[in-house]
């Protein structure tokens, strides 16, 4: 019976998840991609860029905490996630309506409320389609499929734009596949049958973490104080290379480059998924732990050539495959089910905390005493989080329980 449960793991409520994510990511990075030049378009650019992405960070920080309570809550998950991004469909509209950077700033927040509303329901419906053994590939494949998205996106925006494409229209038709997971959702996902929904307050909802859970937190919010945005190494690329190639071509090459790394993710996270369900997770947590410190020391230690970056993005790409989808399968083997939403969502918001807080540190630190210092800083604070990491992997048991 066992083997039979692994073999299967691929199933329905999988495979509509796992392609709702793509979907999705398509959606949402297609924006991404010709946001900066719509915005400039309106005479507005890195200021209104930023505190559109900064603000919507935070709103999707909070809407996970309410929407983990949520999830939890309510007896039918599966419609709370279709409809989380059946609204994250109307951002493209008002994005594309708009006029001036505000009403964009409007879209984008909508988006990432209900991405943050969404997100640890469709967690939690993907813990539970699997079995405790097989979690690792679920999430993995999960992973993978989001990031795919994040591959296509800047490619079809890039082929639309040569097509003679304006920004405008190319914002609207992102409506085209984010409207997709609405249907997936609602076609192949399957409910936990006989699930009884939590009656805690919201407050009280958080009360009832277990001690390893809490801990295993701790460790992953001391490590995100050091992991910043990834954008960062576009910007350092730029920097080191516009010396000898010119602003434009280093704009090129970092773009390419980044596409390395979005490669390297996606391929890590259905290996680490994978490997995951046959190792120790929080070693293997580890594991993409040091990756990101040793992309974080490339940069701290100047790296220039061409050779040198590109290990630096791959790293990088390797590093976020691994420990995005590893943290939610030990999320879940700590969670019972009944908290499971409320978890997930407590996990959102101290990685979205830490990649608000180490963003902002690395830049300012990179603006008064330069990149080593902050680089440096940076892999410090990660390494911090590793070692309270391995700490836990020697202290706590690391296989699940069967459900």
């Amino acid at each position: 019976m066992e083997r039979k449960s692994v073999e299967r793991w691929m199933n329905a409520t999988v495979i509509g998840i796992g392609l709702s994510s793509l979907f999705s990511d398509l959606s949402h990075e297609t924006i991404t991609a010709v946001l900066p030049a719509f915005l400039a378009s309106m005479g507005t650019a890195a200021a209104a860029l930023g505190t559109i992405e900064g603000v919507a960070d935070g709103l999707s920080s909070l809407a996970k905490l309410y929407g983990g309570w949520l999830a939890d809550r309510v007896a039918r998950r599966k419609v709370l996630c279709a409809t989380g991004y059946g609204i994250m469909a109307l951002s493209p509209v008002l994005i594309a309506s708009a006029v001036t950077w505000p009403l964009v700033l409007a879209g984008r927040g909508v988006a990432w409320i209900a991405r943050g509303l969404r997100t640890p329901s469709r967690k939690a419906l993907l813990a539970e389609a699997v079995t405790p053994q097989t979690r690792g590939r679920a999430f993995g494949f999960e992973r993978a499929m989001d990031t795919t998205g994040a591959i296509v996106a800047p490619l079809a925006a890039l082929a639309l734009v040569s097509a003679g494409f304006s920004h405008r229209t190319i914002i609207l038709f992102a409506v085209l596949p984010a409207l997709m997971p609405v249907l997936l959702i609602s076609w192949l996902v399957q409910e936990t049958p006989d699930r009884v929904p939590a009656k805690k307050p919201f407050l009280k909802s958080f009360s009832g973490f277990s001690r390893d859970f809490k801990a295993f937190l701790t460790a992953v919010g001391i490590f995100g104080l050091g992991d910043f945005a990834r954008s960062l190494y576009i910007l350092y690329t730029v920097g080191v290379l516009m010396p000898q190639v010119g602003l434009a071509k280093a704009s090129t090459i970092s773009v390419a480059l980044y596409a390395v790394h979005n490669v390297f993710y996606a391929l890590w996270s259905y290996g680490g998924g994978w490997i995951s369900d046959h190792f120790n997770k929080r070693l293997l947590l580890v594991v993409g732990y040091s990756a990101a410190v040793s992309a974080a020391l490339c940069a701290a230690c100047g790296v220039q050539s061409y050779a040198g970056l590109g290990i630096m993005f791959a790293l990088a790409g390797t590093a976020i495959g691994i420990y995005e989808a590893v943290e939610d399968v030990i999320a879940a083997d700590l969670l019972p089910s009944e908290i499971r939403g409320s978890g997930y969502g407590a996990l959102a918001v101290v990685t979205g905390l830490g990649d608000l807080f180490s963003s902002f540190t690395v830049g300012w630190l990179w603006s008064v005493f330069g990149t080593q210092t902050a680089f440096g800083v940076a892999a410090a604070l990660m390494s911090t989080g590793i070692v309270l990491m391995l700490y836990l992997s020697a202290t706590t048991t690391p296989e699940p329980k069967s459900e």
